[in-house]
């Protein structure tokens, strides 16, 4: 199953990972980086620390930030996986990446975010 690696301390997603499985019609495996193991998965703690992260079933393909929301939209079945494509496309995949970072730094002040969300 692919696996989907997020910031566990972060108050802000743990609430879109919530929202994700409340909304989406599949969802991968959802796991804070905090309790992973990530040497089996084939990350850092440095990468997960930076952005969420999506790892293949069989951890051959690792794709980060905005591509990996992009990646969970595509397989989530409904009308989110036409946004998923959509995030795909260079153009928009390039916006996409600039709104990621933006959110990113800004997570805690972010519906739901605290202090602790914010990235040191």
């Amino acid at each position: 199953m692919n696996t989907l690696v997020y910031d566990g301390d972060c108050a802000f997603c743990l609430r879109c990972v919530q929202w994700m499985q409340l909304h989406f019609k599949r969802v991968p495996l959802i796991v804070a980086w905090q309790q992973a193991d990530l040497a089996q998965l084939g990350l850092t703690a440095e990468q997960c620390q930076t952005a969420v992260q999506w790892v293949s079933a069989d951890s051959s393909q690792i794709l980060s930030a905005h591509k990996a929301i992009a990646r969970v939209c595509k397989d989530a079945g409904g009308l989110i996986t036409v946004a998923g494509y959509a995030m795909s496309l260079p153009v928009v995949s390039q916006l996409a990446g600039l709104v990621y970072r933006w959110v990113a730094r800004n997570r805690q002040r972010m519906p739901g975010g605290t202090t602790q969300c914010e990235i040191r």
